[in-house]
């Protein structure tokens, strides 16, 4: 039933005697339910509205138009190509202060703050485990055991995690994700004092519960974001991870220094609990059902979406057991698996190897140098932003979301190949950590591009793809920070292994342009 549209401050003024019906593709006379209304900033929309059983009024079919005069007179206008709005929407690119006021990016930093916690939460172990093997006279051996336990759960959870986002939303699963692995953060010194078990169930929890922290986060952009600003959304987030190392490994020692081996678990399991009350209360698991967002944002956040297959007039729930098998017949699923797997391959690698790799190289002790606790994470953070943002501008443009993917994985893969090239060349250490920034920073480009993927090709099962890929990438990272020690053992050269990297991110970045795709793949057949 055709309701007429009643926004606050807006005033009704007759533009045009007809409106263009999507379906009919036909000019129909305007009836006053479909009254273009314009407001005193300058916005005409032209809508249709029927009544629906969601949280709030969704749209069925619409013809509208934004115009936002900016400080300087000027209009910039988008169009969407979606054609369940008819093909020929015209609306407005935020500026950049309306970007940063909305209630998506409110989401989305709330996303960062959360993966900034879930890092720091597991690098926290990398500075307290000094203290606690004196403490408790803990081998070097188990001293690796105790910091790898966190891999174990971390293994496991991706994928049930996945699926438990695609069926209930990554608003309630990130929540209780973080309520549980911030209490294993909390009890993990006492769990120390208890008894070796309780310390290794503790890290394996703090594993277990950590893993739904990707796919709740790529969950949560895809209903908040339109697909023009996902990439830079997904770099806000990215960007508080990646800063997550920096607060555990700068704040850990100075809180340990005030309150001891218990200080950083303690400081920073509250900060998760304080956390979980705020995303309870202050955000909505769509941007439909929150309370406080404007008709604009909503209208803007709708009018971007992805069009839906004419087949598919009702979207489905998915079912708790996600078709593994159907997911598993299709390349571009592969190609996703694969670049997570050679991304935590080289992120582990750099982060568990690098300091003994420049001890041994140039004899110098990284683990209290400042640089290399902080400015490679930070340039990742930075360039893993500019990134989101170049690659929303290319698809604003026209270029098309396949090749957009491409080249942002192909920087994010070629880029570090090149780099630790430079690095095994180099000789001094200076130079050498310059292309150590180098690589992690480019690292960054594959956000925009594997980790945006996911959501694109598959949206009913991002969450659950999300798992599988983590789920390889985790393994990827344990074989890779393993063969390490073993490579260099059998061969006594940390350069080959650094080469032999550089080879495997080359065959990812070929293996990935011949296969992904940035459109939507029918997972319902098979073949």
């Amino acid at each position: 039933m055709n309701s007429s549209l009643s926004l606050p401050n807006f005033t009704l003024s007759p533009l045009s005697p007809t409106y263009r019906n999507p379906k009919s593709h036909k000019n129909t006379p305007k009836s006053s339910s479909n009254l273009p209304i314009s407001s005193p900033l300058g916005l005409t929309i032209r809508d249709q509205f029927h009544s629906s059983s969601s949280c709030s009024t969704q749209i069925s079919q619409n013809v509208f138009e934004f115009r936002f005069r900016s400080n300087r007179g000027s209009r910039v206008r988008v169009s969407s190509s979606d054609s369940a709005f008819g093909g020929d929407n015209e609306v407005l690119v935020p500026s950049f202060f309306e970007f940063i006021t909305s209630e998506r990016v409110k989401v989305v930093s709330m996303l960062g703050l959360a993966l900034s916690l879930c890092n720091a939460d597991r690098v926290v172990m990398s500075v307290a485990i000094v203290p606690l093997s004196l403490a408790h006279g803990w081998s070097r051996s188990f001293a690796g055991i105790v910091q790898s336990s966190f891999l174990w759960g971390y293994l496991m959870s991706p994928i049930a995690g996945g699926a438990l986002v695609d069926y209930y939303g990554g608003k309630v699963v990130m929540a209780w994700g973080v309520a549980i692995w911030s209490i294993a953060t909390f009890l993990t010194p006492w769990a120390a004092e208890i008894s070796l078990w309780a310390l290794l169930a503790m890290r394996v929890l703090l594993g277990l519960a950590e893993g739904v922290a990707l796919p709740s986060m790529n969950n949560m952009i895809s209903r908040w974001f339109p697909q023009t600003e996902r990439s830079r959304a997904v770099g806000i987030a990215m960007g508080g991870f990646q800063l997550g190392n920096v607060i555990g490994l700068t704040l850990s020692p100075i809180l340990m220094l005030k309150g001891g081996s218990f200080g950083p678990f303690v400081i920073f399991g509250l900060s998760g609990f304080l956390w979980v009350l705020v995303w309870i209360s202050a955000t909505s698991s769509a941007p439909e059902c929150h309370p406080q967002i404007s008709k604009y944002e909503l209208e803007y956040i709708k009018s971007h979406k992805p069009s839906m297959p004419t087949i598919e007039k009702k979207p489905k729930k998915p079912n708790m057991v996600p078709p593994f098998r159907r997911l598993l017949l299709k390349l571009p699923t592969w190609a996703l698996i694969s670049a997570n797997a050679m991304h935590s391959w080289g992120y582990f690698v750099i982060l568990s190897w690098m300091p003994i790799y420049f001890n041994t190289i140039y004899h110098v002790d990284l683990r209290q140098a400042a640089w290399f606790s902080a400015v490679p994470w930070i340039m990742m953070a930075v360039l893993g932003y500019f990134a989101g943002v170049w690659s929303d501008m290319l698809i604003k443009r026209g270029t098309s979301v396949t090749l957009t993917r491409k080249i942002m994985q192909s920087i994010g893969f070629v880029g570090p190949a090149i780099a630790l090239i430079g690095l095994i060349a180099a000789k001094s250490p200076s130079t050498a950590s310059a292309w150590l920034t180098v690589a992690v920073g480019l690292k960054s480009f594959s956000h925009s591009g594997f980790l945006v993927n996911l959501q694109e090709i598959a949206p009913q099962y991002a969450g659950v793809l999300h798992g599988m890929s983590n789920t390889a990438g985790t393994s990827a990272a344990i074989i890779g920070t393993v063969g390490a020690g073993f490579f260099v053992e059998l061969t006594g050269s940390f350069r080959g292994f650094l080469l032999f990297t550089s080879f495997l991110y080359f065959l990812s970045a070929l293996f990935w342009n011949i296969f992904a795709t940035g459109e939507r793949v029918n997972f319902d057949e098979t073949g």
